[in-house]
């Protein structure tokens, strides 16, 4: 419930909401008993002083919660203030009440367990000498409490049965609360984890990132050289057709390489909303397919896109395109240039996109997939599914692989819409 500081000492505001409703539990408890002890019990207690106790304390709460709106984080001596006012406020209370002889001073027990499960030692330290002064000093200064009309043994009978209330709330409230901040600790750790794993990934996109651009840098040279020579090699073969067909191949090949690279020389470090354009849905996806068939004519593909119409626009991020073309080449590796299918449904706000292939499927388990540099080809780098995977962590979406039934694997993209969409929502 309650979130562990971190090591820049600040404490989330969500600490100290759940102890404002922790103090308001705590005054309707201490308000509850006042009315039993007096109205039941006869006891002759400090009416006036313990109301004005009450009233510090209810308006300090009022006072923090007015605060909270203003905040984000709290410094954690600021939390630790809260609670030792807390402490103080229970300390006066036990005084006009009995002191250390009154069954609920157990409950300074409670700002303790607070503090040890949200803070750090020094911050525990301090708290449990606190506590165990306030004890101590309970036990040799306080109001005796004023019984009316009952012998020892009654009044003996009556502090036993306040220590079994005791007992009970003070076990109710941890139960309530301390569970509440191990999970609420459980989730923080599975965070961090998927924090580190972010970064993790990170690291892998921009090494990427700086190989390809020295990639880029260094070939292309020999590849203004290539299409030098296979453009004269293509004309010096005029005279026989079959070598000036394979030269004019060989060049095409070669130019598409030095388009590829201008492009990822142009876009590198371009942000995605600047780089983008608008473009219907429907129109992006057969765009690249048919850009994928352009690199694979001999794979056939078969595709279905079915979602409302007019289909929403988008911002046409090359990094998607690329996405979808790594499964498309992944889909036609693993089925040996056999048929690959895709599939598409959409509507206002939500993506839903299917690779599928013809191959052997997924080893299992596969929960390597995705991860950089994995791969089960026996000349792949694993590097598809990576970037695929990493693409749709950034623009918000998820990436799933399973087997099929009738054979084969899919990859299945599962994307709101919501982070890619233009201004302009649906074309006009």
């Amino acid at each position: 419930m309650f979130e562990r500081t971190h090591i820049n000492e600040t404490v989330t505001v969500t600490n100290l909401r759940r102890l404002v409703v922790l103090r308001n539990i705590v005054l309707m408890a201490q308000g509850l008993v006042i009315i039993l002890a007096i109205e039941i019990l006869k006891m002759d207690l400090p009416v006036a002083k313990l109301l004005l106790v009450l009233s510090c304390y209810a308006l300090a709460n009022g006072y923090t919660y007015w605060d909270l709106g203003r905040r984000r984080d709290i410094a954690a001596p600021v939390f630790f203030l809260h609670v030792v006012l807390d402490v103080a406020a229970l300390s006066a209370f036990l005084y006009l009440t009995g002191g250390a002889t009154n069954p609920f001073v157990s409950l300074l027990l409670l700002p303790l367990v607070i503090i040890a499960t949200t803070m750090t030692r020094r911050f525990t330290w301090g708290m449990a000498v606190l506590t165990m002064v306030a004890y101590s000093t309970l036990m040799f200064f306080h109001t005796p409490l004023q019984h009316a009309h009952h012998g020892q043994g009654t009044d003996f009978d009556l502090h036993v049965l306040g220590m079994w209330v005791s007992f009970l709330v003070g076990a109710g409230l941890i139960v309530a609360f301390v569970v509440r901040m191990a999970e609420n600790l459980r989730q923080r750790d599975r965070k961090l984890a998927e924090a580190r794993e972010r970064l993790l990934q990170d690291e892998h996109l921009v090494a990427l990132g700086t190989l390809a651009a020295g990639a880029a840098h260094e070939m292309g040279t020999p590849l203004a050289t290539m299409a030098v020579v296979t453009r004269e090699l293509e004309h010096s073969a005029e005279q026989m057709p079959e070598i000036a067909a394979q030269a004019r191949i060989l060049r095409q090949q070669v130019d598409r390489c030095k388009v590829t690279l201008s492009r990822m020389t142009a876009q590198a470090g371009q942000h995605r909303a600047e780089g983008g354009s608008g473009q219907a849905l429907d129109d992006f996806l057969a765009q690249t397919v048919m850009q994928w068939q352009n690199m694979r004519p001999k794979v056939q593909v078969r595709q279905h896109f079915s979602g409302s119409h007019p289909a929403p626009v988008i911002v046409a991020d090359t990094t998607f395109m690329q996405a979808i073309i790594n499964l498309l080449n992944n889909a036609a590796d693993a089925a040996d240039d056999r048929e690959v299918e895709i599939a598409g449904s959409w509507d206002a706000r939500h993506l839903t996109l299917e690779v599928c292939d013809q191959g052997p499927g997924l080893p299992q388990p596969n929960t390597g997939f995705g991860q950089a540099f994995f791969t089960t080809k026996e000349e792949g780098r694993g590097l598809g599914l990576f970037l695929a995977r990493a693409v749709m962590d950034r623009i918000g979406g998820k990436l799933t692989l399973q087997n099929r039934t009738s054979g084969g694997a899919c990859a299945r993209i599962e994307l709101p819409l919501g982070l890619i969409l233009t201004h302009g929502g649906n074309p006009s």
